[in-house]
């Protein structure tokens, strides 16, 4: 059976599996049944690390590259035109929920795997949708002796080397409730700093525009929601305030928290970081540029074409972080995930599912 023809048929199976995040209501059946009944002469380790993130590590022979690719997905929304958890094929399309981020990449790597004959590694996770990256942390933990970790994310069949991190932060302002028909003191309104804070915050973003690191250039930042208030004619006695910004590898994620924390005058009741992830590669601007020579050449090594840097972010930067050689390679284009009516397309999934195959006997 062409190679093609199986990867659609695990995919079939692979979307048919619920895995929506949230609500996070994954176990270590159902689609690790899939998996395992995919790669019966592998050994395979099934850990459910709680709140629906569960990870499984399959193994044949003793790989010196890991394939890392989650296999949660977003929920589905109401502008599906059929049911999301039954692929179709379409023209030159694989229409399904996941099908594009990233189980079309799953579907592939155990078609090359029942392909192949020789070493191959591959971790599957349920929780990078989440941002709760259990399963990766517990598998860093265990420093296994993997050389170059691959991580399936829709690049357009490209070898990745860099992207943007992340980080979340949720900012609480406090004033003094009050009639706001009088002259305001200017911290009475909390609304009054956020957007004072605001400002600034876009000013400071606006001055870090030249900043360039492997085609990436200045910092992404999104102030996402601000809430507060009462009326039109009462002064703000609280608001809060949600943003996120994306720097360059180059960029030290502390110091713009530092820097963001600092604009708020007074200072903001609460500013808390909510969630973070460190760009690819991880590390200072030297650290960082070694990293991307060595996940070129790996990437070289392999055959694959490189591609330019994402400003997206995904787990690969963690790998980075963890000490080992990371690039993302995967199939199917970044817009057409988290939308209704996901898709893949086919030539797609057949050069990721060829080239996994070369990957494998290259490095048997």
């Amino acid at each position: 059976m062409p190679l093609l023809d199986t990867t659609l048929d695990h995919l079939r199976a692979l979307v048919a599996c619920d895995t929506r995040n949230p609500p996070r209501e994954i176990g270590t059946g159902g689609i690790f049944d899939v998996i395992r009944a995919a790669l019966p002469d592998f050994r395979v380790e099934v850990t459910d690390h709680g709140a629906g993130a569960v990870s499984c590590l399959a193994v044949r022979g003793a790989p010196k590259i890991l394939f890392n690719v989650h296999l949660d997905t977003v929920p589905d929304s109401p502008h599906w035109s059929a049911d999301p958890h039954v692929l179709r094929v379409d023209g030159e399309r694989a229409i399904g929920l996941g099908a594009c981020d990233i189980k079309g990449a799953a579907a592939a790597l155990l078609a090359a795997a029942a392909a192949t004959r020789g070493d191959a590694a591959f971790l599957f996770t349920t929780d990078e949708e989440a941002n709760d990256a259990r399963c990766i942390a517990a598998f860093l933990a265990r420093k296994l002796p993997f050389e170059t970790v691959i991580v399936a994310e829709p690049t357009m069949a490209e070898a990745v080397l860099a992207h943007r991190g992340i980080s979340s932060v949720l900012m609480r302002f406090a004033g003094r409730a009050g009639h706001a028909s009088g002259r305001q003191d200017p911290a009475a309104s909390a609304l009054h700093q956020a957007m004072r804070w605001g400002a600034r915050a876009l000013d400071h973003v606006e001055s870090l525009a030249h900043a360039r690191f492997g085609g990436l250039t200045g910092l992404r930042f999104n102030i996402g929601r601000v809430e507060g208030g009462i009326k039109a004619n009462m002064i703000a006695p609280s608001a809060e305030l949600r943003f996120g910004f994306r720097p360059l590898p180059s960029m030290d994620i502390d110091d713009l928290l530092a820097t963001f924390a600092g604009l708020a005058e007074p200072a903001a009741a609460e500013f808390t970081e909510t969630f973070r992830g460190p760009s690819l590669p991880a590390g200072d601007i030297a650290g960082a540029e070694e990293k991307r020579l060595a996940a070129r050449d790996a990437a070289d090594a392999l055959g694959l074409p490189i591609g330019n840097a994402v400003d997206f972010w995904t787990e690969a930067s963690l790998f980075s972080q963890g000490g080992y050689t990371t690039f993302v390679y995967g199939p199917g284009d970044i817009a057409q995930a988290h939308t209704a009516d996901e898709w893949v397309a086919l030539d797609q999934l057949d050069r990721y599912a060829h080239s996994v195959v070369r990957i494998l006997e290259r490095t048997a």
